[in-house]
């Protein structure tokens, strides 16, 4: 009796192809559209001023429409909050990192004070120092407030044990920590990209007026300038009479 014919296995068929990106894919996409969105939003509050500077201006510059912006944030309450706790936290990172990398007080010290500098020149830095958070609702100024508060603390620090391990010359804390801060804060007011110094120029220069002063020295004094001779004046001539 002939043996029935097996018939060959059907191969499974393959799923179509699906026109979605993966679950992933689309949350690193729409976090890449929302920083695009706080980048744009930035920039725009440091050319302009926070109030303005409309949804309707930042959806412009970003080829897309109002309505579109709501899908990554809320409103301009929101954007400015984000944009300058982007800021603090860029600080913060690099003060950690200065920190975690170890070294002397003032090795730290001049490795905070350059990753300050850096980020005042940037986007979202210059928007933290133009803008200021007193345009925010009181609730969000708490937060940032902290933040501000974390990093005056760390250079507090750096300059205690700086002035502890002979790197720095005897002094107040808390008034060379805010010395330090306001002119680096400046930065953020005055520099314009394309100018005569680039941004590293900028830094380097203001951290060694910051750290050597404006007065010469020799050898090791401070050299005093020479007296300038004050010339008389000459009497006044007799009226004639």
């Amino acid at each position: 009796m002939p043996s029935p014919t097996v018939s060959p296995p059907r191969s499974a068929e393959r799923p179509p192809a699906s026109p979605w990106a993966p679950a992933t894919h689309r949350e690193q996409q729409r976090e890449a559209k929302r920083n695009a969105v706080l980048q744009a939003a930035a920039q725009l509050f440091n050319e302009r001023g926070f109030h303005a500077t409309s949804l309707d201006d930042i959806a412009a510059r970003l080829n897309v429409t109002k309505p579109t912006l709501y899908y990554y944030v809320k409103n301009k309450d929101e954007i400015l909050l984000q944009c300058v706790s982007k800021g603090l936290e860029m600080m913060l990172e690099g003060i950690d990192a200065s920190r975690a990398a170890g070294g002397k007080a003032i090795d730290q010290l001049m490795t905070c004070m350059q990753v300050y500098a850096r980020i005042v020149t940037e986007d979202f830095g210059k928007c933290l120092i133009r803008v200021g958070d007193e345009q925010l609702p009181p609730e969000s100024r708490v937060e940032l407030r902290r933040l501000k508060s974390a990093i005056d603390k760390e250079f507090r620090r750096l300059v205690a044990e700086g002035v502890e391990e002979g790197s720095l010359q005897p002094c107040d804390p808390k008034m060379t920590a805010f010395v330090i801060a306001g002119a680096l804060s400046w930065i953020g007011r005055w520099y314009q990209p394309g100018g005569e110094y680039t941004a590293e120029q900028v830094a380097e220069q203001c951290i060694a007026t910051l750290c050597q002063g404006v007065l010469r020295r020799v050898d090791g004094a401070v050299a005093k300038a020479p007296a300038k001779r004050v010339r008389k004046a000459a009497p006044a001539a007799r009226k004639r009479t």
